[in-house]
């Protein structure tokens, strides 16, 4: 229809436009959904690019489907980024996926990785029992909410030290 066609446009216009050249943080994500593709429903990837620019406002640079979370989808992803322009990228935040990671360090040379703080609770409380859950989940966030580098690493400690005995196997 004409409306779909103007919306194509628009979808183009912003999967093609110019990106920054410097991009110092960028979190990457996927959800997985179904999708109706030649009469058939198929699990696919939607995957999102998000940044912080040098000016400190954030911008969604990019957004795709691929066909599963392993590296070359990842990796073409990202070369479309690049491709685009986007350079500057110092750390970049994302879940651990095997494929994701090989396709950053072959896009992003000399970026820095971090894990999720979202994903990471999500596979943390997978070990805990469900009843400890909430009581491990608040003391780990206690960690981040540390003003500095030192008090990260003694909150660390404490947590440790505070929750070792409870769950070590």
């Amino acid at each position: 229809s004409r409306i779909a066609g103007e919306l194509d446009e628009q979808v183009k216009a912003f999967r093609d436009r110019p990106l920054p050249a410097s991009c110092p943080y960028v979190w990457l994500d996927a959800i997985h959904i179904k999708v109706r593709e030649a009469r058939r429903v198929r699990n696919v990837a939607a995957v999102v690019a998000i940044a912080v620019r040098e000016d400190g406002y954030r911008e969604i640079l990019g957004l795709d489907v691929i066909t599963s979370e392993d590296g070359a989808g990842w990796t073409a992803f990202l070369r479309s980024l690049t491709a685009r322009g986007l350079g500057g990228v110092e750390l970049v935040i994302s879940d651990a996926h095997a494929g994701l990671r090989d396709a950053i360090a072959a896009t992003f040379t000399g970026a820095s990785w971090q894990r999720c703080r979202t994903h990471f609770m999500r596979n943390l409380l997978t070990k805990v029992p469900k009843r400890s859950q909430s009581f491990v989940a608040s003391a780990v966030r206690t960690i981040y909410a540390q003003p500095s580098a030192s008090a990260v690493d003694t909150q660390f400690k404490t947590v440790v030290r505070t929750l070792e005995p409870h769950y070590a196997e």
